[in-house]
């Protein structure tokens, strides 16, 4: 039987559906604690102290409940901190848009279901990207796709999901300015004004956007994405498509290449989101560690069948 930490954000601690779940893990003989967020900084700490009490019989699967920015703390802790090889990681889809979770088949709609999964799935070892050294599971996103991610109001998001996003984007197209940058990767270079950026260990953001939409999370290698400056009705056509439809929709106007390191630099701050978290950057480097991380995820496109750890 699984024995069960699951780090809660406090935002979900009165979910109806999350207790059912943990009643129902416990009924069927695992172990389930929760451990709920107060304050930032929680998740990681948390994260910690579980990762000191595993091995024996205490815990060998830390649970991430909440959306992907809550995952992202704690993975990351994870990975800083090590994890034991006893112990693996699991997801509790309870955010806004949960794009790590619907990229890689954990249930969204049945919480009980995504518990089961953390009990009784098979890990698969995943890949981790670090920003200037700071660990994202998902995706960073730059330009003007980061800042509606930023400024989409909390209770629209609340009430809409992903499509909040969707018409914060519409509604502050007016405001849309390129940015200017240089990027280096393998045996690529590139220079000049863009409208938005991706660089992808996973697949999607915003709420649904496939931003990478050929991304792998266990090949060692980063998906960049540049959306480069067109003219006003060509990037208008070229934004409604993206929102909707996705990366692949545009393929035609964008620039892409996947390497292991990934650097960029410019002479003004960019707007950049790492899995939720927002900066403002002049230059940065991003790296993938290869198969880091061992996850109990669901059946996807993003993972290759043949990682399953024995």
């Amino acid at each position: 039987m699984a024995r069960i930490r699951v780090i809660l954000h406090g935002k979900a601690a009165g979910n109806a559906g999350l207790r059912a779940g943990v009643h129902k893990l416990r009924q069927d003989g695992h172990s389930a604690q929760v451990r709920v967020t107060w304050e930032p900084g929680d998740a990681a700490r948390m994260t910690a102290e579980a990762i000191a009490e595993t091995g024996g019989d205490k815990i060998d699967c830390i649970v991430a409940g909440g959306g992907d920015g809550t995952i992202n703390e704690v993975f990351g802790a994870a990975y800083t901190i090590g994890l034991p090889g006893e112990c693996c990681l699991g997801v509790l889809p309870l955010g806004t848009a949960n794009d790590f979770a619907h990229a890689t088949g954990v249930p969204l709609q049945d919480l009980t279901a995504a518990l089961q999964l953390a009990a009784s799935g098979s890990p698969r070892w995943i890949d981790l990207g670090l920003l200037n050294g700071k660990p994202f599971v998902n995706l960073v996103s730059g330009g003007f796709g980061s800042r509606v991610t930023v400024e989409t109001d909390p209770e629209l998001k609340r009430r809409l999901g992903g499509m909040a996003y969707v018409l914060t984007g519409i509604s502050r197209f007016a405001e849309l300015a390129a940015n200017r940058g240089s990027f280096r990767a393998e045996g690529f270079s590139w220079e000049g004004r863009f409208v938005a950026i991706a660089i992808g260990n996973g697949r999607q953001a915003g709420g649904g956007v496939l931003l990478c939409p050929d991304a792998l999370i266990d090949d060692g290698l980063l998906d960049l994405m540049i959306l480069p400056e067109l003219d006003r009705a060509a990037r208008l056509d070229a934004f409604s498509h993206l929102l909707r439809e996705g990366a692949a929709a545009i393929r035609a106007e964008q620039v892409t290449t996947r390497s292991s390191w990934i650097e960029f630099e410019s002479d003004d701050d960019l707007n950049v989101n790492l899995d939720g978290e927002p900066a403002l950057l002049k230059r940065f480097r991003v790296e993938c560690r290869q198969r880091v991380l061992p996850v109990c995820l669901g059946e996807s496109p993003l993972v290759s069948n043949h990682l399953r750890r024995a």
